[in-house]
């Protein structure tokens, strides 16, 4: 250990990302210490990312080519959040334009199969983020509902189930997204089976029980993959609030033969923290993953909350997170506009990035800068490692890239400054948190 870098982002003091850098020092009978134990290792990280929603890919295509091209690297180019992971919807959700699905009404054959609604806005974008990013980009894609003549209620939204004579054809509309989505260039390595399988919405929505979800996985959609040449593509169950994820995972995969074709489970926020169910998953199942598939701030709930308020929401849920043994954390929309849309039925929200395609212009939120914190420093590859910390007035989180580089995240969300020191094998460094702020510490 030698130099340590150390970035802090203080929206009161106007700091975001400002980096210092300091000598080493000896550091022993401290006070305050957070201890970093780079030989306790846990889970390999996969990265950060967003949600390629068709929302997002209609404001970006509305801006000038200049203001494209600085969109698309504060999210994915080297000086940006450097994300590596995206989120796509399998036919329309509720923040799309309209409910849509990629073959004709009716179509049970699935002869009509087609990605050209995606190739308008969605593609394009998806293919910029690619070109910004510089490395392989590893996509995700879940469906919010099947095509309405597959469900019990005959239209897209508000819930409805999947007609059990149309499971073995959902499983192939899986296989031909997959395949039409690898021609075009974009190759998708994991699924979950349903956005939010027990929530009935007045947007797309598609309802499974456990044993619903367990039989489509076994008999239908793990063998379809197979079969088709995308054994290596995960499946992730549930993808609904970390709230139930233990209990409906541990019945999903229940059946040996169900488990055989589950990667994990995936987990959303809106319930609250609950990362101890995270946690759960990993420990009775330490060969399979969790992954953070969305969060946003719901202006339906919290609309009035400040910027750092926002900000804070999504720091303690991605340390929360990755102290509990998620691999991988998309965050949801990647651009929205000023009313937190567009969505097909009102259901709006803020994301990192806000802009105005009528003016041609976008800002960053704070929360922008909060995802920073671990996705510009913690790089792919990189393990979770051991920390202790004095007090609970510091969320910490400490973590090892592939190259050697310790990397420790350390939020403070209190009104008084804590002092920190950061330590490891009688080595380090001290700091102040001041109130409000977020720091990464790099060595």
């Amino acid at each position: 250990m030698k130099k340590i870098r150390e970035y802090v982002t203080d929206y009161n003091a106007g700091k975001f990302w400002e980096e210092t850098v300091c000598d080493a020092g000896e550091m022993q009978d401290c006070m305050h210490v957070v201890n970093v134990y780079p030989d306790v290792t846990y889970q390999t990280l996969r990265g950060f990312g967003g949600a390629f929603t068709e929302s997002a890919a209609h404001n970006y295509a509305g801006m000038s080519d200049a203001r494209k091209k600085e969109m698309i690297q504060a999210y994915f180019g080297e000086d940006g959040l450097r994300y590596n992971l995206g989120r796509l919807h399998m036919g329309s959700c509720d923040f799309a334009l309209g409910n849509y699905a990629y073959v004709e009404e009716g179509d049970g054959e699935l002869s009509t199969f087609s990605i050209a609604h995606d190739e308008k806005e969605i593609l394009p974008l998806i293919r910029d983020a690619q070109v910004a990013c510089g490395k392989e980009m590893a996509f995700m894609a879940a469906p919010w509902s099947p095509p309405a003549f597959m469900k019990t209620n005959g239209e897209m939204n508000h819930g409805g189930k999947l007609k059990r004579e149309y499971y073995e054809a959902w499983a192939a509309y899986f296989v031909k997204f997959l395949e039409a989505y690898k021609e075009a260039g974009i190759p998708v390595r994991f699924l979950t089976t349903q956005n939010e399988p027990m929530a009935v919405q007045t947007w797309d929505s598609c309802i499974y029980t456990s044993e619903e979800e367990a039989l489509f996985v076994r008999d239908y959609l793990g063998p379809a993959l197979a079969q088709a040449g995308f054994a290596d593509t995960g499946i992730y169950v549930w993808d609904h609030n970390k709230e139930e994820a233990y209990q409906r995972f541990k019945e999903v995969v229940a059946d040996e033969r169900t488990k055989k074709y589950v990667s994990g489970a995936a987990v959303h926020w809106y319930t609250g923290d609950h990362f101890e169910a995270a946690e759960l998953i990993r420990k009775q199942y330490p060969d399979k993953e969790v992954f953070f598939t969305e969060g946003c701030v719901e202006y339906s709930r919290f609309a009035d909350s400040g910027e750092v308020e926002k900000a804070e929401m999504y720091a303690h849920d991605i340390m929360g997170n990755l102290n509990a043994g998620v691999s991988a954390s998309f965050d949801w929309n990647l651009f929205l506009d000023a009313e937190g849309g567009p969505n097909h039925v009102g259901n709006f929200c803020a994301a990192p990035v806000m802009c105005d395609p009528g003016e041609d212009t976008f800002e960053k939120r704070l929360s922008y800068y909060y995802i920073g914190h671990f996705s510009r420093y913690v790089e792919p590859g990189a393990v979770r490692v051991g920390m202790t910390r004095y007090s609970d007035a510091v969320e910490a989180a400490a973590f090892l890239n592939p190259g050697g580089e310790r990397v420790l995240v350390l939020l403070n969300k209190s009104d008084k400054e804590v002092p920190v020191t950061v330590r490891e094998a009688g080595y380090g460094m001290e700091t102040v948190l001041t109130p409000h702020s977020i720091h990464t510490i790099c060595y």
